[in-house]
């Protein structure tokens, strides 16, 4: 099985595994489990931030940082295709009574500085207070550039306004900067991050760790979001094996991202040349260039249901968005730990023979 859906379905390596067996455990609700605080201080120190705190998934810590920096009755500005507002169901709303302002993205992936400056809410009883600035990085596999990131934090601190990184592919983003520039993956994701007030980090998706996800910030506003984190039963005890899948995905996983783009880099190119090959196909499949770990086609309506069914019944698992008016569907790929060159080559296979 060739298994592109996300690189959520990556499983443990054997390294890693032996790491969580071996991990010494205690109960991180009284605070002393050693390996999950080890992991919060390794992680904080890596990338800048005063503390961070271990919780179940990256929905949770999101939701926490927008309850921590946010009162019932608040607003914060998203992007309409972040996960904070599209993908979580709604929980700001819901949970947290914070009211999503969601705002169009350019085809970057960024969302223009004046929208954002334009939908700051003037300081009026008949408005939710703006209070909170939200972005993602990766956003759809594309890396929002740091100068970017730096002018977004600009914005906030000109309005009084909090700010927190959705970065659950934060090193993605980090890796791919580092590779286009010659330096160094960890320094380039501490400079997206700088001066930001938050960051919530995912460990099992493309660092490889079954389950976690990491909230960072100051001391203070982590003191906070444990209140949080307990309300929303996110509060662990012996969760050291865990974290300790977390330290060994941050130990040994951040570099090897730059496999992972590699691999999707090739996968478009041979998704490009296998369509090229098919006449039939001509204008029917688009396949997008990638920049981190993903690769996007479009799919004509004519084909689209034949197309993935062709795939599926070939064990070739993929994510595909709801259908679209006169479009067809749009096919995600994303690369990861478990997809290696024997599946990008069985793909080239399957496509030549649609």
């Amino acid at each position: 099985m060739s298994d592109f859906r996300s690189d959520t379905v990556t499983r443990p390596t054997a390294a890693m595994k032996q790491a969580m067996f071996d991990a010494p455990l205690g109960d991180d609700v009284f605070g002393d489990d050693p390996t999950v605080n080890r992991l919060q201080d390794m992680a904080a120190e890596m990338l800048g931030f005063e503390a961070a705190l271990f919780a179940p998934s990256g929905t949770q810590t999101n939701l926490i940082a927008l309850m921590t920096h946010c009162q019932r009755g608040d607003e914060a500005i998203v992007g309409q295709q972040w996960h904070t507002y599209r993908w979580e169901a709604g929980g700001m709303a819901v949970l947290g009574s914070i009211q999503p302002q969601p705002l169009a993205h350019q085809p970057d992936g960024t969302i223009a500085l004046d929208d954002i400056e334009s939908t700051i809410k003037p300081d009026d009883q008949h408005f939710a207070r703006t209070r909170l600035i939200v972005m993602e990085n990766t956003t759809g596999g594309k890396v929002l550039p740091i100068a970017y990131m730096q002018a977004v934090r600009e914005l906030a601190r000109r309005h009084g306004l909090r700010t927190h990184i959705d970065g659950a592919r934060l090193f993605n983003a980090a890796v791919a900067l580092a590779t286009e520039s010659g330096g160094d993956a960890l320094a380039q994701a501490r400079k997206i991050c700088a001066s930001y007030d938050s960051l919530s980090l995912c460990l099992s998706k493309g660092l490889g760790a079954p389950v976690g996800s990491l909230l960072l910030g100051s001391a203070s506003f982590v003191q906070q979001a444990k209140r949080h984190r307990k309300m929303l039963g996110g509060a662990m005890r012996q969760a050291g094996m865990l974290a300790a899948a977390g330290i060994h995905a941050l130990q040994h996983h951040v570099e090897r991202l730059a496999q992972d783009h590699a691999h999707a880099a090739l996968l478009a190119d041979t998704l490009t040349k296998a369509v090229a090959s098919r006449p039939r196909l001509a204008g029917q499949i688009v396949v997008h260039p990638a920049q981190t770990n993903m690769v996007f086609t479009d799919v004509a309506g004519e084909v689209a249901d034949e197309f993935l069914a062709h795939l599926a019944a070939r064990n070739v698992q993929v994510t595909s968005g709801p259908p679209r008016k006169h479009a067809g569907k749009t096919i995600r790929w994303v690369t990861h730990l478990d997809v290696g060159l024997a599946d990008i080559e069985h793909v080239r296979g399957v496509i030549a023979a649609f």
